[in-house]
């Protein structure tokens, strides 16, 4: 009998009753140029640091992304694992993925981002084949992130922020930013790469979009 056993797709390691004043500090010693991503709530740090099951979903997410947005005419700007921190709510995070989108022209020559007067991303990914020791969708509330999307490995959800009374995420089907398409079907596309390879199933993903796009325009 020959057992499998799953590849990991990325390891989480915990650090309790940490300051935010020591957070900032880790964040200033570590610097940008470091694999590893971290995430802070109420003394809770989290150090993921992704392997390659977790990038290669994250890339392929991200030139699927841009895809979109290019079929749909939208400029963007790409942000990566921006470190996002509000002083005022003592909370940070570093997505896999962001995007600014709806606000790109307003950070389009910027080189460096302060959420005290720029905008947050209008659209963050957090790619999750195990679970968040940190409630990322906290930390995303707090700065005020409009889009959140997660994937689980098989699952895409996504969640819009509420501007109402609770300020929450609320889940829904299907993202504002890219109406009609529904993009909760990008795991199959994801999955259709490791057959068919990257390139290919790009193309084939462009053309999906550009039908979804056309159906409901007839």
């Amino acid at each position: 009998m020959m057992v499998t056993t799953a590849t990991p797709a990325e390891t989480r390691t915990i650090l309790s009753n940490i300051s935010w004043q020591t957070f900032k500090t880790m964040l200033a010693e570590m610097g940008s140029e470091r694999k590893n991503r971290l995430a802070y709530d109420n003394g809770i740090l989290e150090i993921m640091t992704p392997l390659m099951p977790h990038e290669n979903s994250n890339r392929i997410i991200e030139g699927f992304v841009v895809a979109l947005c290019e079929e749909f005419g939208l400029e963007f700007k790409r942000a990566g694992s921006l470190t996002l921190t509000r002083d005022n709510v003592e909370r940070g995070g570093e997505p896999d993925s962001s995007y600014y989108i709806q606000n790109e022209s307003r950070v389009r020559n910027r080189e460096n981002i302060d959420l005290a007067i720029d905008p947050p991303p209008d659209l963050v990914l957090e790619v999750e084949y195990s679970k968040p020791k940190v409630d990322k969708s906290k930390i995303y509330t707090a700065i005020g992130v409009p889009e959140f999307w997660r994937y689980n490995g098989s699952v895409l959800r996504i969640y819009i922020l509420n501007h109402g009374n609770d300020g929450q995420y609320t889940e829904v089907e299907t993202s504002p930013t890219f109406a009609p398409v529904p993009v909760k079907e990008i795991p199959r596309f994801i999955q259709e790469t490791k057959k068919n390879g990257e390139m290919k199933t790009t193309r084939a993903f462009r053309a999906w979009v550009r039908q979804q796009i056309a159906v409901s325009k007839s």
